[in-house]
């Protein structure tokens, strides 16, 4: 369902947002889609192993976020006061907006390949969807961040 390379896109955008000092908010959309990649290359890994358990999906998506979210907490990058959009952690946000996001990215691949007949339009349409929808709501997010500023 997700490639690994995609998995690995999204986590090298993580580390360049953040080394670049780009702000909180849109390195939590990008935390956000490699959870949800890592989600699903984990899950397409333990039915091509035929490793069943109750709550599968439940569980592997759970321990993600924790995996995630708990050391970003411990490391004081999540709580941090002032840190803030509308109220709500700029990480945790974007945690949320990105998983939203890439959850979105996959369901348009999947639209583009069921009306090509189970086909892609275009050579890595797996990789570059998702990249694409992320690049496009990390310069919306940015816009805004700087239409606030005035």
């Amino acid at each position: 369902m997700v490639c690994p390379i995609c998995t690995i896109a999204v986590g090298t955008g993580v580390g360049i947002l953040r080394a670049y000092g780009v702000d909180d908010l849109i390195s939590g959309l990008w935390i956000g889609a490699l959870i949800v990649s890592c989600i699903f290359w984990t899950l397409d890994f333990l039915n091509k192993k035929n490793i069943h358990f109750i709550f599968k999906k439940s569980l592997v998506s759970l321990g993600f976020y924790a995996i995630f979210i708990i050391p970003l907490y411990y490391l004081k990058i999540i709580g941090i006061q002032g840190n803030t959009f509308l109220g709500i952690d700029k990480i945790i946000l974007g945690i949320v907006a990105g998983s939203i996001v890439f959850l979105l990215s996959i369901a348009s691949d999947n639209y583009l390949r069921k009306n090509n007949n189970g086909k892609v339009l275009f050579p890595y349409q797996k990789v570059i969807v998702p990249l694409v929808c992320l690049i496009v709501f990390s310069i919306i997010i940015h816009l805004l961040l700087e239409v606030g500023k005035w």
